[in-house]
């Protein structure tokens, strides 16, 4: 009789690892971003230069786009629009005929199983880049915030999204959205709320993809301090009570502790969303050789599933769809 553990006779085969495997990343556990631009331009893919096969679309390629992304099998999309005019209450972001009110018709006029769910904020939306109003000394107004943000989730609604995902970081966004898609008839619309959200140097790339940057300060008063651990908790915990039904941990990777407490926490259906400088360095390291981009990509995936993920938001859907590495 062996006196220690032989765990490599699981290993031994692929058959035998795949028959014992614990994790898996499917098709239906990711969500793809797009960013579509308004533009009265036609054929428009304009490469993002520090997200290397991401793009700024216009209409009618984000519907090509999408189009071949569900022939690859695409479940679900996380749009964020990027208006033809900006200013200082972001009004754009709710107007009924809004770039994302027009994405969110087109896709789901023509895609009526693809699961389409929208960024609810003002970032992209304002001249001063800022994700709330301002007050006369520059500070982001909280409350003030809020009924705006509920109008831009409501005509979200309104257009056939299928979920709303405030990614704010407003204090009582979630209620003020919840309150005011009910009242209005859309009970049936799920809040997926970045219950977590930190002020992430990972940030980057995306506030180039999305024109977002603030032009002043920073975000630091409303998004989260990464120093802080326990914090997360209470800001999930507040987002459930308020009517969240979905939770978001973002960034990622270097928040997997964060994502695993929250998961052995809550019963809600979390995702996690593997952001911009989380993809450009792993895109960087790929094509200068250093390492097996695809390999580390879905490595990234199932780790992020093993930390307890039941989502997650990835610029690589796409790629790793058209690869057919998932399970």
């Amino acid at each position: 009789m062996s006196d220690f553990f032989r765990g490599r006779r699981l290993r031994r085969t692929g058959t035998l690892r795949e028959m014992v495997r614990e994790t898996f990343v499917r098709p239906k556990d990711l969500i793809m971003p797009y960013f579509v631009v308004d533009t009265p331009d036609q054929n428009m893919k304009k490469p993002i230069a520090s997200m290397p096969g991401q793009y700024q679309l216009s209409l009618d390629m984000l519907e090509e786009t999408v189009a071949r992304a569900v022939d690859m099998g695409l479940r679900s999309c996380l749009l964020f629009g990027i208006p033809a005019m900006k200013n200082e209450t972001g009004s754009e972001a709710w107007a009924e005929h809004g770039i994302v009110q027009r994405a969110i018709q087109r896709l789901k006029s023509r895609f009526s199983r693809l699961v389409v769910t929208t960024d609810v904020c003002l970032c992209e939306y304002t001249s001063h880049g800022h994700c709330g109003i301002l007050d006369p000394a520059g500070q982001v107004r909280n409350d003030a915030t809020l009924e705006i943000l509920a109008k831009t989730a409501l005509s979200h609604a309104q257009a056939g999204a299928d979920i709303v995902g405030p990614s704010d970081m407003m204090d009582g966004r979630v209620q003020a959205i919840r309150a005011t898609l009910d009242e209005n008839g859309f009970q049936h619309i799920p809040v997926m709320s970045y219950a977590v959200k930190y002020s992430s140097a990972f940030y980057g790339p995306f506030r180039e993809a999305a024109e977002s940057a603030p032009q002043f300060g920073n975000r630091k008063t409303y998004q989260m301090d990464p120093a802080n651990g326990r914090e997360s908790m209470r800001e999930a915990m507040a987002d459930i009570a308020e009517g969240a039904d979905m939770l978001i941990v973002k960034p990622a990777g270097h928040y997997l502790d964060v994502l695993h407490e929250l998961r052995q926490r809550c019963d809600l259906p979390l995702a996690a969303y593997q952001v911009s400088g989380e993809y450009a360095m792993i895109k960087a390291a790929g094509a200068n050789g250093w390492i097996d981009e695809r390999a580390i990509a879905l490595e990234t995936l199932l780790g992020i599933k093993r930390a307890g993920a039941d989502l997650i938001i990835t610029y690589f859907t796409e790629e790793l769809l058209e690869a057919g590495v998932l399970a």
